[in-house]
């Protein structure tokens, strides 16, 4: 081979280098987002965030969602989908926050940015960040209104709690225990459902966070005690169910119900007066910084920094109600009708 068909062999195959790096390159950031479910308002508010703000930023983003509430396997099997794909941040409300954090410490391993969104894993640092509603104060937003509501008939008050479930305890827990204290109940132990001694507590139930469980949920402890008159509902279809157990004991208009979303079929509820007030939280912003996060994170590394005094980033609550209470922040429902999703 002549000197002149090696160089031309060497001119070629440092081009093909070069354009192969070049192509390596120009890749696209991938990244995933893991949501509980696909058909949640909120979720769905969530996917719209991300991906407006993926295609904005360039990024090619891969979204995967549980069955159902509680489907911690294809949430299991989307990690290592997102994983597999070379995804360079994975973004997750995780369904069983205890069981996904094996599959989260393997993508941490392969260099992958992991950050839970809304719900917080346990331990929370098993991701590399949190962007999530401050949902112990949202839950104590709607504490302090409804004692406020209730003047001095707060001491003698009928409480039902309507909870999430026994698997997911997080948000839950956060909000249950913000909401007690938020009325003035000792929580005891702030990680815990169930072990206050307070005897304006006539129970809690589960609910599965949707309209029936409220039903069901409202009507069982209706029948342990028939006088509740303050229901504390994990979320807004929740309490729509609780309004409609209440209308069959003849109880509407009765029972004070408070509320944790802000979404609009929610908000609404608030202005028809099923609900009395609602935490609003703002599940596009969380999905967008999210975006925003990965992006930094695949130009130099960057990590997020967590909110001050809190060992999350906080996106954001506010009460939403028309009848506000004095020394409890919150905003009227045009407001909230304005910053809704759903």
């Amino acid at each position: 081979m002549t000197m002149k068909s090696l160089l031309r062999l060497s001119l070629a195959a440092s081009a093909l280098a070069m354009t192969a790096g070049l192509a390596q390159a120009q890749e696209p950031v991938k990244a995933c987002l893991i949501t509980k479910t696909d058909i949640n308002p909120f979720f769905v508010k969530m996917k719209e965030g991300a991906a407006a703000k993926a295609e904005e930023l360039g990024i090619e983003l891969m979204t995967f969602a549980g069955k159902i509430d509680g489907d911690h396997e294809t949430q299991q099997q989307a990690m290592e989908s997102c994983i597999a794909a070379g995804a360079k941040g994975i973004l997750i409300t995780a369904s069983d926050t205890k069981a996904i954090v094996e599959s989260v410490q393997q993508a941490r391993d392969a260099g992958i940015l992991v950050i839970a969104l809304d719900t917080p894993l346990d331990p929370i640092d098993a991701a590399d960040a949190t962007f999530a509603t401050d949902n112990y104060e949202a839950g104590r937003l709607i504490g302090a209104w409804a004692a406020g509501k209730l003047g001095d008939a707060a001491a003698d008050a009928k409480i039902a709690f309507l909870d999430l479930s026994q698997s997911a305890p997080s948000v839950d827990v956060l909000r249950d225990q913000g909401f007690m204290e938020g009325f003035g109940i000792d929580v005891k132990d702030k990680a815990r459902i169930g072990d206050e001694d307070d005897p304006r507590i006539v129970g809690h139930e589960i609910t599965s966070g949707n309209e029936e469980g409220g039903r069901q949920a409202m009507e069982a402890l209706m029948q342990k005690d028939p006088g509740i008159n303050v229901v504390y509902t994990i979320n807004e279809p929740v309490a729509a169910g609780a309004y409609e157990a209440l209308k069959s004991f003849g109880m509407e208009g009765k029972a004070l119900i408070v509320s944790i979303d802000g979404g609009c079929p929610g908000v609404q509820n608030v202005s028809e007066g099923v609900i009395g007030a609602t935490s609003q939280q703002y599940p596009l912003q969380m999905a967008a910084m999210g975006i925003e996060a990965i992006a930094a994170f695949a130009a130099d590394g960057t990590k997020p920094a967590t909110s001050e005094g809190l060992d999350f980033t906080d996106t954001g609550v506010n009460l939403v109600t028309d009848e506000p209470v004095e020394g409890v922040p919150s905003i009227s429902v045009a407001d909230g009708t304005a910053q809704c999703w759903g």
